[in-house]
């Protein structure tokens, strides 16, 4: 689990990548240059981690592009503390990226292999979330609402009802809507039953799937 001068020459590198594709939020570049992200994926990839590029992570699923890592974490706009519920662990890296922000981050994977991985490795690197569960995205964590904010890391073919109920008053929703191609969509709750809807442009993400673990 090495972390070498080369690989922080690397991550600024992709910061400064990312600034120029429009990250502006400062938060996000510094932690795109924290987060070693070459530690949450296969050794085998370890050369290719600070391209921006999508890469296989195992059950299926991807570790993202830091493009679409950095893109919905500067949308969530995050204070320090702000509670946020990720949907789809995954890797661990958006996780490690929000906690990086000053976040307190409450994080589901329906992927038991990931979930065990990942369970471990975040700690292992110091990266404390407030909370790793293993179960059905969809349904969000309805004991630990509301939350500052919620960013799904699968594409839905509908927003979920209840990720909306467990937004607070002004909180942000950040999840890629779509079938095969997905329009990277923030919802902000005005009030108990009205959202504000913005669309940002096509993504592509692996499915989020309902029941199924």
């Amino acid at each position: 689990m090495k972390d070498t001068s080369k690989h922080q020459g690397l991550r600024n590198k992709l910061a400064t990548l990312l600034a120029e594709k429009g990250i502006t939020d400062t938060k996000v570049l510094e932690a795109i240059k924290a987060i070693p992200r070459h530690l949450f994926l296969n050794s085998s990839f370890e050369d290719f981690a600070y391209q921006d590029k999508a890469f296989p992570i195992g059950a299926g699923q991807t570790i993202s592009q830091p493009y679409t890592v950095a893109f919905q974490s500067q949308l969530l706009e995050v204070k320090k503390d702000h509670k946020i519920l990720e949907i789809g662990t995954g890797s661990g890296y958006q996780t490690a990226v929000l906690v990086a922000m000053g976040a307190k981050v409450y994080s589901i994977e329906r992927q038991n292999e990931l979930f065990k991985t990942t369970s471990v490795l975040l700690p292992k690197l110091g990266i404390r979330a407030k909370h790793l569960s293993f179960g059905d995205g969809y349904k969000g964590l309805p004991n630990h609402a509301p939350f500052d904010s919620i960013i799904v890391t699968a594409g839905a073919p509908i927003i979920p009802k209840p990720l909306m109920a467990q937004l607070k008053i002004g909180g942000k929703l950040v999840i890629p809507v779509g079938e095969k191609d997905q329009i990277m969509t923030l919802l902000i709750r005005k009030n108990e039953t009205q959202f504000e809807k913005h669309e940002f442009g096509d993504f592509k993400f692996v499915p989020l799937l309902e029941n199924k673990n």
